[in-house]
């Protein structure tokens, strides 16, 4: 079987939220001897092909950008024959070129359409895009969204129930941090702290964890990339900024921490896959309630706390109570993990894409 994904951005450029996804269900796949390759565009590396592990990646020249809606002239031709020779077009949502390219080029392979979010900042575009996008998801065959939390709160998702399905995203496995890696951070950061990992966007309610953190003066550590001076007054002494990190600081990190704290507050932030590796961490998780993924990735109660969103005094007050409580801390952790093992592994999610992909392709048949 030959999988195509088609998605905006890719390895290289890129390797955050939905290439992440893409990559463990293009690996995922090589144990079912499923052969896939990627078409995104690129500024900088357009017009080439890589092999990126075990799949393989075309690059079309991204010509401009709207909206952080990259479009490509050049890469109309190349899913044409890309499309030709793949038994399924799996396309990644939002990308309102990649409707495009369905609409205008009638592949013949089933379609499946991975629905990670809904359009959320650009509103006044997104009344001219809305045609083309319910034209788009009528002609697909199936509509698989990440979490039974978004299907429920979904306007769009509401118009397709007939079509559309739940699979979680999985993440893979990973060995254990190394111990000189751990007690080299421990030097910079020490330990018991309230860990943020994630691009420092919007949508991440960064304002209101440095609220948190400066009403109460717990220890805070924040990982990712982009402009931290605005933040970093706001949060006060016990806030740590350390930057972009590579995975294996990040689980360096988490062995580290007391929980995991993810203040997002917009439905931009769908899922939350750094709550899942969180949850693989076997880390007690804090998150807002704004009707997404991160609601069914960490259950109230079970495996963390659910806070309002935008609201300072109950994110500081869930904070308040794992650090008071290290033993409740840990028992969420647990719950954490065993809900990793059962719900996120990539695996898991691999073998539902398989059995999803050859539905469709019996069908056809």
């Amino acid at each position: 079987m030959r999988v195509l994904h088609v998605y905006k951005t890719y390895l290289p450029d890129d390797f955050t939220g939905v290439p992440r996804v893409i990559h463990a269900l293009a690996e995922g796949m090589v144990p079912h001897g499923v052969e896939s390759q990627v078409l995104a565009l690129s500024k900088d590396h357009g017009g080439s092909v890589r092999t990126i592990d075990n799949h393989t990646v075309h690059l079309a020249r991204q010509d401009i950008n709207i909206a952080s809606a990259g479009l490509s002239v050049s890469g109309f031709g190349l899913f044409r024959r890309l499309a030709a020779d793949a038994d399924i077009v799996n396309y990644h949502f939002p990308w309102p070129m990649a409707d495009l390219l369905h609409l205008l080029g009638r592949p013949k392979a089933p379609s499946v359409v991975t629905y990670h979010s809904d359009i959320v900042r650009q509103k006044n575009l997104l009344k001219l895009y809305a045609p083309v996008q319910n034209a788009f998801l009528r002609s697909v065959d199936t509509i698989v969204a990440t979490s039974p939390n978004y299907v429920r709160t979904s306007a769009v998702l509401a118009k397709f129930p007939d079509k559309t399905s739940v699979v979680p995203i999985g993440i893979p496995d990973v060995l254990p941090p190394a111990a000189a890696l751990v007690e080299s951070w421990r030097e910079k950061v020490g330990s018991g702290f309230f860990l943020f990992v994630g691009a420092l966007r919007y949508y991440k309610g960064l304002q209101f964890l440095m609220a948190a953190a400066r009403e109460t003066g717990l220890p805070v550590v924040v990982a990712g990339g982009g402009d931290t001076a605005e933040w970093a007054e706001m949060g006060g002494p016990s806030v740590r900024f350390v930057g972009s990190v590579s995975d294996e600081d990040k689980i360096a990190l988490l062995e580290l921490s007391r929980a995991f704290v993810f203040p997002s507050h917009l439905r931009s932030e769908a899922f939350g896959v750094a709550l899942a590796e969180a949850a693989r961490a076997g880390r007690a998780m804090i998150s807002c309630e704004i009707g997404t993924g991160t609601s069914f990735v960490n259950l109230g109660g079970e495996t963390g706390l659910v806070v309002p969103p935008e609201d300072v005094s109950a994110l500081g007050a869930a904070m308040r109570t794992l650090a008071a409580s290290p033993d409740q801390a840990e028992a969420y952790g647990r719950g954490a993990r065993a809900r990793y093992e059962t719900m996120f592994r990539a695996e898991a999610m691999a073998r539902a894409y398989l059995e999803i992909y050859r539905r469709l392709l019996a069908g056809r048949q």
